[in-house]
């Protein structure tokens, strides 16, 4: 096969645009690229300044170059009997149709590949799919990107590595591709195809590496071989081995390994604090900033501590994120340092990983809700198969749609056949279970800790000692695991799956497997069936109207701007119920007699047929539809739970999107306060809990963060540590804070005119001083918006880029990237960029924060809790809207500095920390930034003088 990869440059994305440089790259059969053909073409309009700004190619560069006509007169003879490749292929083959159209040529009837599709396919787990990155992931050169030639180039030498790649795979999953897109008569299934047949023709190697079961080619052997890190019946390697002769040896490796290795003071004493809790069974929290190195700094006490006693050490992460890096940077170095062999093992909750069983019935059904999406996600998971060792769901780039299909595959324990699965043993959750409970230090994170909790204790190995990394975010987690949150969609998602309409939906399957099957009770069982459909579907309509009437209850938005759809939050009180309650408890009567209904004959059905019947098949959906009739009783108990109303300690409401209006509807009830239930799973019961953070501290006092957690008592009992260790950075010299103190000050959460503008040109001025680099985080959405648009304006002129949370498309983690990427950028940040974004270096150079991040005083959960707070005759702000406030500061500031060697500036443009009798608790919460304020106009020449004291 000979392959041509083509690449356009135009004047825009619209027909009308024009072609102004093609990149042709010609991949011969023995796989060489044989000859790259490139040209400027002159176009008969011109080029917008946006496009030279992205592609480099201006006037100058086509108004000599070749007509259309010429260029194409060159091309054509090269695309003759050629496969087409393109990367996101769909806009340069139609800009080839149109010109091979104008010029007079017929059009391209040939095969066409994107390599995007074979990226997504072949290497399910890159994080990005955009040319340039992949580019730097793969080693390719891709010296001059968004020009035709360097990218047609860059493409085709992903191509090849595609390719590569899949010559690698085995024949079973290249047969399993071939018949996924055999279908849609699709140019990838003709592809598939030929690789199937040339790897036919191979001799078939004794021994590729692949474990072939029930035709899947997977990574994985079984688990059930596993086995304890160390043999117990050996010595134990730290029987007469104190900490200080192990953190020696371990030193001394680390050493060896890392030569640029220095101890850190800070390090040094969290390891002993650490030690400490664990020897005298106390509590301990501790703060420690960026670059204290907290991971290792719990990790090897956590390591000598399980090993030496032979008791597990459990530690917990809030985000999933940090949990990875734990998993693949701390774990793997400690594996080399410390001098015996011991297990970390990774523990998430039971959705991240893939059921087998499940993914087996859906491929052999081919049972896809949106085909040409879940053909795509398929073939992804066939491919990602044969490399996962831990069939984790964050080790899949699953693209938007792809979240619904993992819903449907993902482990549940209500649909598991446990030891009665065939899948049993290749398991992916019962590996990791099962490597929980040989290891000797476990990583899970807050959510599952609480999952555990109310599951009795029955997921996680048993544990004495616990850490709580990010431990700022316990109480948030624990106040969602111990309430209720209910979607509009949890409910329709659930009886949609049970039944969609008489053909589709698990009855509807099991009533046609009952129909085939040659049961005596055959016809009786069906009947029961159709008697549930029914009352399924008064179900669905009491609950479409429950929650229209629920959504009418919120009220017009207050600071809404005209037609802004925006996010609706209504608060709903125990003793002033909103009037018409009854119509409402009515419908939930309906729903909670109907769902009783269902529930009591479908599991009679169930059991019967269990009786009767002996049949795999039959048994893997049997489960699924009871896991589902569980997950429906669950949902009737919440909801009943939330229209009682009747809970005092509970802060009931709802918060729906203008957009989707009741299909966006959630409910919450969460405990006011979640102390006495931490208190009583966590400190009462547990030798010793360590609790680190970045930000624990207020003011230089931990007192906030005892009584938020329940920790009053321990520390009466002299049963708690606290310790707040020093910076290893020299914030001094690293980082500058400035106040411009006049500037105009606002109120609420959208800013008049004049604050708008004025912010706007001093955050112009400022990036222009900084070369971009610089993130602003702000404290509402809509504030985000209004500063957008004119400042995206402002800073075009000067060749740098603004991105804008929610402004433009993609994740947290994508817009950062993309920050990083660009030299010459300003990103626009709301609530989840004040944290757990990690810029290190160069690409960050300054942090503007534009209010003082204090929650919105009306959110129902800060109101309840200042309520209760003014009962007992305290000061709400002091003692909760100002800590919460600090501590997300505190957050916001560490983005600046990540390494000893990054120099930055913070800008504040809330004169509050200046003027406020609060303002101080702000400022000497920072672990001590030179500090300075003055009028704006000073501001600027400040920044650079600070920036470059040599010039």
């Amino acid at each position: 096969m000979k392959y041509a990869v083509l690449d356009f440059e135009t004047t825009g994305n619209q027909s009308s645009d024009e072609i102004i440089q093609v990149g042709l790259a010609i991949i011969e059969p023995d796989k060489t690229i044989s000859q790259v053909y490139r040209s400027f073409v002159k176009p008969g309009i011109p080029i917008p300044p946006f496009i030279t700004g992205l592609t480099g190619i201006t006037e100058e560069d086509v108004k000599d170059a070749p007509e259309l006509d010429e260029v194409m007169m060159e091309m054509v003879p090269l695309l003759n009997d050629v496969v087409l490749v393109g990367h996101n292929v769909a806009f340069d083959f139609n800009y080839l149709q149109s010109a091979l159209d104008k010029t007079g040529y017929l059009p391209f009837t040939g095969r066409i590949l994107d390599t995007m599709d074979f990226l997504k396919i072949l290497f399910p787990s890159l994080t990005s799919y955009q040319l340039g990155l992949v580019a730097t992931e793969f080693e390719v050169e891709h010296d001059r990107p968004h020009q035709a030639d360097s990218d047609a180039l860059a493409t085709a030498l992903i191509f090849l590595k595609c390719l590569e790649e899949c010559v690698q795979l085995p024949l079973l999953t290249l047969q399993r591709l071939a018949d996924l897109f055999a279908g849609e008569d699709s140019d990838l299934g003709w592809f598939f195809d030929a690789m199937v047949q040339e790897k036919e023709r191979e001799a078939m190697p004794s021994e590729d590496g692949f474990v072939y079961y029930r035709q899947f080619a997977l990574q994985v052997e079984d688990w059930l071989d596993i086995e304890a890190p160390r043999d117990s019946a050996d010595r134990n390697p730290l029987a007469d081995v104190t900490f200080e002769q192990f953190m020696e040896q371990v030193r001394e490796r680390l050493r060896e390994r890392l030569p640029q290795y220095e101890e850190r003071e800070a390090q040094n004493m969290m390891l002993n604090e650490v030690m400490r809790a664990f020897e005298e069974d106390k509590h301990l929290l501790v703060e420690a900033g960026t670059g204290t190195g907290k991971s290792l700094g719990y990790l090897l006490p956590a390591i000598y501590h399980s090993v030496k006693n032979e008791e597990k050490v459990m530690v917990s992460t809030h985000t999933i994120n940090l949990q990875e890096q734990l998993r693949e940077r701390d774990v793997p170095l400690l594996t080399e340092v410390v001098p015996f062999p011991f297990r970390a093992a990774v523990f998430k909750g039971r959705q991240h990983y893939l059921c087998l069983r499940k993914f087996e019935h859906k491929m052999n059904r081919k049972d896809f809700a949106t085909p040409k999406e879940e053909v795509m996600t398929a073939a992804q998971m066939v491919v990602w198969l044969t490399q996962t060792e831990s069939g984790d769901d964050e080790e899949l780039n699953l693209g938007n749609r792809g979240g619904d299909f993992w819903e449907t595959v993902a482990s549940e324990s209500d649909s598991c056949l446990g030891r009665s699965c065939p899948w049993f043993r290749k398991c992916f959750y019962h590996r990791a279970k099962h490597e929980a409970g040989v290891a000797d230090v476990v990583i899970t994170n807050h959510s599952k800790l609480f999952t555990d909790i109310q599951a009795g204790h029955q997921l996680l190995p048993g544990y004495e000692r616990l850490v709580i990394d990010e431990a700022h975010h316990l109480e948030d987690v624990a106040g969602k695991h111990l309430g209720i949150h209910m979607k509009y969609f949890t409910v329709v998602h659930t009886l949609t799956r049970l039944f969609k309409d008489s053909k589709t939906g698990q009855l509807a399957n099991l009533r046609g497997s009952l129909e085939a099957s040659a049961a005596e009770k055959a016809t009786e069982w069906c009947s029961v069936i159709d008697g549930i459909y029914p009352t399924l579907v008064d179900v669905k309509e009491s609950w479409d109207k429950l929650s229209e009437l629920l959504f009418s209850l919120m009220p017009d938005r207050s600071d809404a701007a005209p037609g802004d759809p925006g996010q609706f939050v209504y608060r709903l009180l125990p003793a002033r119920k909103p009037k018409d309650w009854e119509t409402l408890t009515a419908l939930k009567n309906q729903i909670y007699v109907g769902l009783g209904d269902v529930l009591r004959k479908g599991d009679r059905l169930l059991s019967e047929i269990r009786e009767e019947q002996d049949d795999y098949a039959a048994e893997s959906l049997l489960t699924d539809i009871s896991g589902l009739f569980k997950d429906l009783a669950g949902e009737r108990e919440s909801l009943r739970f939330f229209m009682k109303l009747e809970s005092e300690d509970t802060v009931y409401w709802m918060e729906a999107n203008g957009n989707y209006r009741s299909r966006s509807l959630q409910m919450y009830a969460v405990p006011i306060d979640v102390s006495a239930q931490l208190k009583e799973f966590f400190f009462d019961r547990k030798k010793s809990v360590v609790m680190t953070s970045a930000t624990l501290s207020v003011d230089k006092s931990f007192q906030y963060m005892i009584e938020q957690l329940g920790l009053t008592e321990a520390a009466q009992e002299d049963r708690l540590i606290t310790a707040m260790l020093p910076s290893p950075f020299n914030y001094r010299d690293q980082a500058l804070l400035v106040i411009p103190r006049d500037f105009p000050s606002v109120k609420g959460s959208v800013g008049d005119d004049h604050f708008i503008q004025t912010l706007v040109q001093s955050l112009a001025d400022a990036a222009v001083a900084t070369q971009g680099r610089m993130l602003v985080l702000f404290t509402s959405y809509r504030m985000l918006r209004q500063v957008y648009d004119p400042l995206k304006e402002l800073l075009s002129a000067e060749g740098i880029t603004v991105i804008g949370q929610g402004m433009d498309s993609g994740s947290r983690t994508k817009l950062t990237r993309r920050f990083q990427g660009q030299n010459a950028s300003v990103l626009l940040g709301t609530s989840s960029f004040w944290e757990g974004v990690d810029i290190p270096g160069e690409a960050l150079t300054s942090l503007a924060i534009v209010r003082l991040p204090f929650q919105p005083p009306n959110h129902p959960l800060v109101e309840a809790k200042s309520e209760r707070l003014q009962r007992e005759k305290k000061n709400p702000f002091m003692k909760l809207s100002v800590p919460q406030a600090v501590i997300r500061f505190k957050q916001g500031f560490g983005r600046l500095v990540r390494s000893s060697q990054d120099r930055g500036i913070v800008i504040v443009y809330d004169t509050r920390i200046l003027e406020s009798y609060y303002g101080k608790y702000f400022l000497y919460s920072l672990p001590g930034p030179k500090m300075e304020h003055m009028p704006m106009n000073q501001m600027v020449p400040r920044i650079s003088e600070w920036l470059n004291p040599e010039a």
